[in-house]
């Protein structure tokens, strides 16, 4: 009865999270104008929204260089160069493309050492609204120094006030607060081990 009790308990628990990480979601846009820092990263993903935006960002002056982190191996720069309508000078001298990150752990390392080997170190970062939880959280993880400014693009195809309405999109909230969740236990315990005292050796007598 006890176990049973518990599993009831934690099941309510993750239940007003979701609810409460939906809500979250639903006041993240529209963003805030952001101040003008050392550059912008940009996490790709299915909507072409987040690459206009990481580029407008970039023309008007937000940031020195732009990342594209993740893009598919099968997109070349000219490609991008069409989709996003980019003046092509700045373009060609200030837009930066990654190939090796396959999921948003992987954006996190490959912004990390693009901010590194450029010397940035506040950087508007330019996702999804529903993604921009997990992201900063990773981003976080990998560059605990630098000052990051989130500007999250709205999920046209997502309802953040009415996601429990529709199945896909329940699935799509849900899954994302699971990893969200994930991610949040991992840096967590990541931090106490990065916070914890090393322990020294006694000498012998």
């Amino acid at each position: 009865m006890r176990r049973l009790s518990l599993l009831v308990i934690l099941i309510l628990v993750w239940f007003v999270g979701l609810l409460a990480f939906a809500g979250r979601i639903q006041t993240l846009t529209p963003a805030a104008e952001p101040p003008v820092s050392d550059a912008v990263a940009v996490l790709t993903g299915a909507s072409t929204q987040r690459l206009k935006t990481g580029v407008a960002l970039l023309e008007n002056g937000k940031g020195r260089r732009l990342l594209v982190s993740g893009v598919n191996n099968e997109v070349t720069r000219d490609d991008l160069l069409e989709v996003t309508g980019a003046w092509k000078p700045i373009y060609q001298c200030c837009v930066d493309l990654g190939f090796e990150a396959a999921d948003t752990k992987g954006n996190a390392q490959e912004i990390a050492a693009w901010a590194e080997k450029h010397g940035f170190h506040q950087i508007i970062v330019v996702t999804a609204d529903y993604h921009m939880p997990r992201s900063m959280l990773e981003l976080r993880g990998k560059m605990p120094g630098a000052k990051l400014i989130a500007y999250p693009i709205r999920t046209e195809a997502l309802d953040a006030t009415h996601w429990w309405r529709d199945q896909t999109q329940i699935r799509r909230m849900t899954l994302e607060y699971c990893k969200y969740l994930a991610v949040l236990v991992q840096e967590s315990v990541a931090g106490l081990f990065r916070k914890a005292p090393a322990k020294t050796g006694t000498k012998a007598s």
